[in-house]
């Protein structure tokens, strides 16, 4: 099968939208979104997620879940709801636009609805991709602000950027680049099938007397360019 270009892009498209739904999905789940180190013990770590806390000494992991969700920070907060919504429009996205690409040949699915499917299959990614990057950015920027806040005390350990975040923002770049891939490839012309080039079909010749007085018979062609 002789990929096209907008065959490409759709192909290219759709595995940077799943390698970015993929990864959103880890970044949600993982509770390194804030770490914390203790400088009077070293050995114990803490990191905080958006479901639980944990404590590591040494190999011990020791989590705990958050018993409320209105007691959590409203960055958190925020971001539960905008990370599952991430997960719900690019699933929604990868759908759409696997139906809509030309990996999926159905012979009643007409070019003209294939091309919105991968229109909007492209547009959903991209708001995948807004819904990712926003809260991961959100809790950074909180992050910093507690970090740099004046009003704590020096010796209160500050808590720092986690692996997640660095995470969610490659899968927000993914999820931008592939709905980007999705929309271009969607605004692109119709490319014609080559076909053999056919003037249209010649009438035989035919027969035409000469004269009744002669027996004898002349071949007459009818023009090229005569259409029937």
């Amino acid at each position: 099968m002789a990929w096209s270009f907008r065959g490409k892009a759709q192909l290219g498209g759709l595995l940077l939208s799943l390698l970015g739904w993929v990864c959103s999905c880890v970044t949600t789940i993982l509770p390194q979104w804030k770490t914390l180190n203790l400088e009077l013990n070293e050995v114990e770590t803490w990191i905080m997620g958006l479901w639980e806390v944990c404590v590591n000494q040494e190999d011990i992991a020791v989590c705990k879940g958050f018993e409320s969700f209105l007691s959590l920070p409203q960055e958190l907060q925020v971001s539960r709801i905008l990370m599952v919504a991430s997960h719900g429009l690019g699933l929604l996205g990868l759908l759409l636009s696997g139906f809509g690409s030309e990996c999926f040949q159905f012979h009643r699915i007409r070019w003209v609805f294939k091309r919105r499917l991968c229109l909007l299959g492209g547009t959903l990614e991209a708001s995948a991709s807004a819904t990712t990057l926003f809260p991961v950015s959100w809790v950074a920027y909180a992050t910093i602000e507690d970090f740099w806040d004046n009003s704590i005390p020096e010796i209160v350990p500050r808590w720092e950027f986690g692996d997640a975040l660095y995470l969610g923002w490659a899968a927000g770049i993914f999820l931008a680049l592939g709905g980007l891939f999705l929309i271009f490839s969607a605004c692109l012309g119709k490319e014609d099938v080559p076909s053999l080039q056919m003037a249209g079909p010649t009438a035989p010749p035919f027969y035409a007397p000469a004269d009744e007085s002669n027996d004898s018979f002349s071949l007459t062609t009818r023009p090229r360019n005569l259409f029937i």
